[in-house]
């Protein structure tokens, strides 16, 4: 138990970097182009706090300790955008573009991380297990949002390639949501389990040829 608690330390950390930052470029993204509802309720901000949701967390903490610590599963509070404020350009594209910000947060860590795991010799086996859960978990994040399942993020970028008739159809499957995230994640953990980790492992090798020659 005092081993899998460690883990659980050194793995927090990590994971509310890769939350925070992808849910604070939606915000910023959508306040670019002229959405301030997430600026006014303080959601611009890289304060954890600001960006935990309750039952995400609880969530987290219940799959990490359930599971032996083999899984790691939970989410942080939506940031809201309010399409409707978008100025200069149209709620389909404007919402494909804060679509596309989360993953591409993640995708600026997982290079940082790499960058500094390839370059930087590190003899504190500490500092690089948390090195490399950063750049694990935001790997992870980005190939799961990218994923083009309402409401994940890759629905968004989607969306924003379908014509009007068809993107209002599209976005009428958010509120089937939940559903469609369980669905999904009950598939990556089964039936497509070992095309999920296919991908994961592919970006493993790409960012980090030196331990995954």
């Amino acid at each position: 138990m005092n081993d899998l608690l460690f883990q659980f330390v050194l793995t927090l950390p990590a994971l509310l970097v890769s939350l925070v930052f992808h849910e604070m470029a939606h915000g910023y993204v959508a306040y670019r182009l002229g959405d301030h509802t997430a600026k006014l309720q303080g959601r611009l901000s890289l304060n954890p706090i600001r960006h935990l949701d309750v039952f995400g967390t609880l969530v987290l903490f219940l799959t990490f300790f359930g599971s032996g610590g083999r899984m790691l599963f939970g989410w942080a509070k939506p940031v809201p955008i309010n399409p409707n404020q978008f100025t200069s350009i149209s709620v389909q594209k404007g919402m494909m573009w804060t679509g596309a910000a989360g993953p591409a947060a993640n995708l600026i860590v997982v290079a940082a991380s790499a960058l500094f795991l390839e370059m930087v010799p590190i003899s504190n086996e500490l500092l690089f297990t948390v090195i490399f859960r950063v750049f694990q978990l935001n790997v992870i994040l980005m190939v799961f949002n990218l994923m083009p399942v309402p409401p994940l993020d890759g629905s968004r970028i989607v969306g924003g390639f379908l014509g009007r008739e068809a993107y209002i159809r599209w976005a009428r499957l958010d509120r089937y949501g939940m559903l469609f995230v369980m669905l999904f994640l009950f598939l990556i953990l089964g039936p497509l389990q070992t095309v999920f980790y296919q991908i994961i492992s592919t970006i493993y090798h790409i960012f980090l040829p030196s331990y995954f020659a």
